[in-house]
């Protein structure tokens, strides 16, 4: 259901679906979708949540996996657009139906939101504390390096001519110029 729901949002966005596009496509009767979930918006925080979680959970690991900054921002960053782009439906409706989500429920995102982006500033601060990395502005640089890998959800085509790893190998040379690592 969960699916249906995904490539129904994609399609007609969050709005223009109804619980009986969800059921349709997931082989049920427009009834079986409340047994399941409460509301549509139910399903859209499921989505949500995971595609966060999913996000924070891979970065953590990519940085967990390497040992000077430099290492863990190019991972990290080649991690976080990869993914974007592997990822694109969901991701695209991570963020660009985010408003249909309930307060308690956007809340709960925006929290995993601000754990993704304290990763990001603590590769940052650890590469300008080891003389790695020189930024005026480190909240602006990891705001940047962040909507750089966000971005891929909106552009990335499946039959384009980018491979997700060759857009995540682009982003994460760019993020290291952007923070004049060595």
């Amino acid at each position: 259901m969960v699916e249906a729901a995904r490539n129904a949002f994609a399609e007609k966005g969050f709005h223009g679906t109804t619980t009986r596009d969800i059921a349709s496509a997931a082989g049920m009767s427009p009834a079986a979708v409340y047994v399941h979930h409460p509301t549509k918006e139910s399903l859209l925080f499921q989505i949500s949540e995971h595609g966060h979680r999913a996000i924070l959970d891979s970065i953590r690991a990519a940085v967990d996996e390497h040992e000077t900054p430099t290492d863990q921002l190019r991972a990290l960053v080649w991690t976080f657009a990869q993914r974007h782009a592997a990822h694109h439906t969901s991701a695209r409706i991570v963020y660009y139906e985010a408003a249909a989500l309930t307060p308690e429920h956007r809340a709960q995102t925006d929290a995993l939101a601000t754990e993704i982006s304290e990763v990001v500033l603590g590769v940052l601060r650890a590469g300008i504390a080891a003389g790695e990395f020189s930024c005026d502005d480190v909240a602006l640089a990891g705001r940047s390096i962040a909507g750089m890998g966000v971005d891929v959800a909106r552009w990335y085509d499946d039959t384009g001519s980018w491979t997700p790893e060759q857009i995540a190998d682009h982003q994460a040379q760019t993020a290291l110029r952007m923070v004049g690592a060595g």
